[in-house]
């Protein structure tokens, strides 16, 4: 049964090697404990303990072996236990297995074979000693959830297995006492006999009575998705360099000979077939390493921008060795990269890799598939060495011409403009877009505008909100306007573009030729369009070499509007690179590795141990979240923080508020759901806390930067005394349960 469970679980591991691991804890536990079964009670868990650390230490140094992960066992063991259940629950499908994502199967598999054994063979109560294994296969059902088709074959087998165990030892000899009721008087013996029918006619009739209320019950959610644990664990997240790298190229440029990377590229084996030539403009998608040819090295890819910021916005989920594949865009060619990257000053998370990553050996690292970002959460050290093997696509040139960009859903995140847009530019992008009708044409257009009338300079101050993109464009020469990094080259390209109907996103990585050292001076942003059939294709805006500007007057030329700012955003020597977050704390020390109390009778010991440490597990991230909301942060975040608190706490409630209400519309809600269950006293006093907190938030929304950190002090303590009185008139078992329900963790905060 443990070993079905195992199967379960496996169907969303890479390979069948997770698998035969929970068979071999599920085959040790219950060996250790037959051959136990002569020794006293007491010591059979600590012998079975240490067997179980014995498998799972093999176990990891294997899987660590297999992923090519660094360090020793002991490191490997500690990072495993302490970061096994949320890197687990934020895994990518299919799950590679490697230590932090093998243990907590095999603990609990190990832990569910000795209880279930116990309980079975030394005390005989098989039915009993069917609940750790029916727990561990509904626990491998639940985290599994939508990423696997319905294991109906496994669970009619698992039902099969009970059934056979229950029905074995009722078999029995004869004279071994197969009938309770024999060598007894005949009286005694009717009524023992009408004692066992009398008990068995009502264990059928609760069996009858349970099957007939849950039948419908459990028949209703056959059809019904299943729910994704994931979702209550957060992803990897990264800081705010990361989120939008494309601030740090105005400092890199102010510092060209700072060596960021040395790379060293693994060229193919025989000569390759060269690829159709993009037309004069597109850039492809260079990525295979040929003489006298950059290499593309990416950092990120940016997709969404709202007027002010472009940002990556990945959802990151920790990958093994081997990352998810896409089918190549037909009518291309793909080459097959190998790089080795040593970090040199690059700092940060996001790990530097030519497009797209297929095979990451060397480095723990999270993916975003949508954009083919990665990162290490860890963060970026100096020496850190890996190697990345990616699959780089060049499109056929000669379809471009006639390639149509694609439009709907799908696309939507990379056709969105925020509201907001300066005049020039809309005029501008209409202008390139009447003049030229196909996709393509537009595309080149754009990218002809600018590198044909503005300067790449070095000491350009950053930026690329719409006011510094529009001073980029049409501000005068003589203020500092038409001249601009490769940021503004890039973000501009990406703008015009979806003005004119064309689906872009932002590219910041560095040029390489494909060995040797990867300097600042080397990095740089360009910009991409998505065409139907081909995929990305990158483009390049930037002016050539020794080329002078031509007025933009002589080609477009902008309503007059209120003067340019005169004041010029200061140039960023090098980014200052924010504190990391204090990450969610994983589970308690030891849950993984502390020894197995004493299991005696019952024997369910382990099973509990489980879910204690869950709950423990849940009871931090909570501490955790509310600690982050109250006490991190600016004055105005911490008031929003609390804010979040009280809202939380409505929801827990059962008093749950609409995003479309108002700060003193909740706060009216919140009174009265508090006045439903406290004293009329004690309600009005909180709940003036509330209106209180309610004013501050309304602070922070309409006079941002005004709140002092005694007004968020007042906040804290506002929410705090609210959710106190609220959770009190609560029943027992709510308050209970109140800080360990997952549900606040699914809100992220904003």
């Amino acid at each position: 049964m443990i070993s079905l469970a195992g199967a379960v679980l496996g169907r969303v591991y890479a390979g069948p090697l997770l698998t035969r691991l929970v068979i071999g804890a599920a085959l040790g536990s219950v060996l250790v404990s037959l051959a136990a079964r002569r020794l006293p009670s007491w010591l059979v868990a600590p012998i079975s303990v240490l067997a179980m650390g014995g498998w799972v230490a093999w176990s990891l140094r294997l899987t660590a072996a297999r992923a090519d992960l660094p360090g020793g066992l002991a490191e490997v063991t500690a990072d495993a236990a302490a970061n096994g259940i949320p890197r687990l629950l934020t895994a990518m499908i299919p799950v590679e297995p490697a230590p932090d994502t093998v243990l907590v199967p095999l603990v609990a598999a190990w832990l569910a074979g000795l209880a279930a054994a116990e309980v079975a063979l030394r005390n005989g109560r098989v039915l009993l000693g069917y609940l750790p294994p029916a727990l561990l296969y509904a626990g491998a059902v639940y985290v599994v959830g939508p990423n696997a088709d319905p294991a109906v074959g496994s669970a009619l087998v698992f039902v099969a297995v009970a059934v056979l165990g229950l029905a074995v030892p009722a078999t029995r000899a004869p004279g071994e006492g197969g009938d309770p009721a024999a060598g007894l008087a005949p009286a005694v013996r009717a009524a023992v006999r009408a004692r066992l029918a009398a008990a068995s006619a009502a264990g059928v009739a609760v069996v009858v009575g349970l099957v007939a209320l849950l039948g419908p019950l459990l028949a209703g959610q056959v059809d019904g998705r299943p729910v994704d644990p994931r979702r209550y664990v957060e992803p990897p997240q990264v800081e705010t360099l990361d989120e939008n790298p494309l601030i740090r190229i105005s400092g890199w440029a102010l510092n060209p000979g700072q060596k960021l990377l040395d790379v060293t590229t693994e060229r193919p084996a025989g000569p390759a077939a060269a690829p159709s030539p993009p037309p004069d403009g597109a850039a492809g998608e260079p990525g295979a390493a040929t003489p006298g040819r950059d290499v593309r090295i990416r950092l990120a890819v940016l997709s969404d921008y709202d007027g002010v910021t472009w940002r990556v916005g990945a959802t990151y989920r920790n990958a093994g060795r081997i990352l998810p594949a896409s089918a190549p865009a037909p009518g291309g060619t793909v080459r097959t990269v190998r790089q080795q990257i040593t970090v040199a000053d690059l700092s940060g998370r996001l790990l530097p890799a030519v497009a797209t990553p297929r095979e990451v050996t060397g480095a723990r690292v999270a993916y975003d598939p949508a954009t083919g970002t990665l990162i290490r959460p860890e963060g970026l050290t100096p020496g850190l060495r890996y190697t990345v093997t990616s699959a780089s696509a060049e499109p056929d040139g000669n379809l471009l011409p006639t390639a149509n960009v694609p439009a709907g859903e799908e696309v939507a995140r990379v056709l969105r403009v925020a509201d907001g847009v300066p005049e020039p530019l809309r005029r501008l992008a209409t202008q390139l877009a009447a003049e030229n009708g196909a996709p393509y044409a537009r595309a080149v257009a754009v990218e002809q505008f600018l590198a044909e009338h503005y300067r790449l300079v070095a000491d350009a101050p950053s930026g690329h909100a719409y006011p510094n993109l529009n001073f980029f464009l049409s501000g005068p020469r003589n203020a500092g306007g038409q001249r601009g990094t490769s940021e503004q080259f890039a973000a501009a390209f990406a703008v015009l573009g979806r003005l004119a109907g064309l689906p872009t996103r932002v590219v910041v990585g560095f040029r390489s030729t494909g060995d040797g050292p990867v300097r600042a001076g080397d990095a740089y942003a360009w910009p991409e369009v998505l065409f139907d059939g081909l995929g990305w294709v990158a483009f390049d805006p930037l002016p050539r070499p020794d080329q002078e500007p031509r007025p933009v007057e002589e080609d477009f030329r902008p309503a007059p509007e209120k003067p340019p700012p005169s004041e010029v955003p200061e140039p960023t020597v090098e980014p200052t690179v924010e504190p990391e977050p204090a990450a969610a704390p994983g589970p308690p020390e030891g849950s993984g590795g502390v020894p197995t109390p004493v299991l005696v009778g019952g024997g369910a010991g382990g099973v509990l141990l489980l879910i204690v440490a869950l709950l423990l597990t849940l009871f931090g991230l909570r501490r955790a979240q509310t600690r982050a909301r109250l006490v991190r942060g600016d004055p105005g975040q911490r008031i929003a923080g609390a804010w979040r608190e009280v809202t939380d706490a409505l929801r827990l409630a059962g008093h749950p508020v609409g995003d479309d209400l108002a700060a003193t519309e909740v706060a009216s809600h919140a009174r009265r759901a508090l006045a439903d269950g406290a004293a009329h006293g004690a309600a009005g006093e909180v709940g003036a806390q509330v209106d209180q907190l309610a004013g501050l938030l309304n602070q922070v929304a309409f006079a941002p930067g005004t709140a002092t950190p005694e007004q968020a002090d007042r906040a804290a303590t506002a929410a705090g005394g609210y959710i106190s009185a609220l959770r009190a008139t609560r029943p027992w078992w709510r308050r209970l349960l109140w800080s360990v329900h997952p549900g606040p963790l699914r809100r992220r905060s904003g």
